[in-house]
């Protein structure tokens, strides 16, 4: 753990994050107190899970037909209700 004044952090921002993007506890710390943490943001995996499209497609196989294509599904929304 490593630890910062706000005005190293001020003059040296770009270098404390990059300590932690390397794995480096960085901690600010305003007269001799902790105050912030600087840590990699998380974020949510991107892929989806091989076990989803198995689940969608055993779903899909499991629907029953419709018997019409999406071409003749939006012409039958759209249709004048009037005509």
């Amino acid at each position: 753990m490593s630890t910062y004044s706000v005005a190293d952090a001020k003059n040296g921002l770009p270098r404390l994050i990059d300590r932690a993007l390397d794995g480096e506890e960085v901690i600010i710390a305003r007269h001799g107190k902790p105050v912030v943490e600087l840590r990699p943001a998380t974020t949510p995996p991107r892929k989806t899970p091989p076990a989803t499209y198995a689940w969608l497609k055993a779903r899909r196989q499991t629907r029953p037909p419709v018997g019409l294509s999406s071409m003749e599904l939006l012409e039958q929304l759209y249709e004048d209700p009037e005509a």
